[in-house]
């Protein structure tokens, strides 16, 4: 038997390396009469690269978890792995060092600074990482070039289509060369030619290497990733549902 090389064993590893790892999470909100679980008992493995959207109805789930993936709030019992890090073991200061350096994220409102050009919003991740100047002013240029908005470095938001506002709060969103992209409706407020645009940015993002993880409730945003995970009663009904399955499961 062939021995396989340090290259191909270390490729091996990247293409086979976890990061995100859900085991048993519950979440639960209140107590006695009020107690609402939002999780219950959650267990998912997105890979490097992955490309992946969350669906689920209202109250499915699908939202806390999507805060849990993204540090933005912890279990009340069960392990997050991000990147093969324990972080129900982080204090406050390391996770939002872990958001900053490790997770880039995408709204439904893009959350632009409106004094601020485009430039001066994709730079602010940078001022937070203590990026100096030059770096920051080079890394966000670059960033807008990637989305297609090298002309408007100097726009402010209400000199943007929502289309290109959302292409900002991309470009924000990567520049800190995160290792995983979320985006939650990303599409919501955005026309169906714009959602195109912006659902082609994810798809070339994701082919440089970057982890995408969509929240929506649009069955042709979510059949335009390659895997579907659909949430039902704060549990994971369906971990890798294809385009045609996720049709053939709308028409029953």
């Amino acid at each position: 038997m062939k021995t396989p090389s340090l290259k191909e064993s270390l490729s091996s590893t990247l293409e086979t390396r976890e990061i995100i790892r859900l085991e048993n999470v519950f979440k639960i909100y209140g107590s006695g009469e009020t107690e609402v679980q939002a999780l219950a008992g959650v267990n998912l493995v997105i890979k490097k690269g992955e490309y992946c959207s969350i669906m689920g109805a209202s109250g499915s789930g699908k939202s806390t978890a999507m805060n849990i993936i993204g540090c933005l709030d912890r279990p009340t019992s069960g392990r997050y792995y991000l990147d093969n890090v324990d972080v129900a073991k982080l204090d406050d200061t390391e996770l939002a060092h872990i958001r900053n350096q490790k997770i880039g994220f995408v709204f439904q409102q893009f959350h632009l600074l409106p004094q601020l050009t485009a430039l001066e919003n994709v730079m602010l991740p940078m001022v937070y990482a203590g990026v100096k100047p030059k770096e920051r002013h080079y890394r966000a240029t670059e960033a807008l070039k990637r989305v297609g908005l090298e002309k408007r470095l100097h726009n402010k938001p209400n000199q943007l289509s929502g289309g290109q506002q959302q292409r900002v709060a991309i470009a924000r969103a990567i520049v800190n060369r995160p290792i995983l992209l979320l985006a939650d409706e990303p599409t919501g407020a955005l026309d169906s030619r714009t959602t195109q645009e912006v659902l082609n940015i994810f798809s070339e993002l994701n082919a440089t290497g970057i982890t995408v993880v969509m929240v929506t409730h649009e069955p042709d945003v979510a059949r335009q990733t390659q895997r579907i995970i659909y949430f039902r009663d704060g549990k994971v009904i369906y971990s890798h549902l294809t385009a045609d399955q996720l049709l053939e499961l709308g028409s029953r």
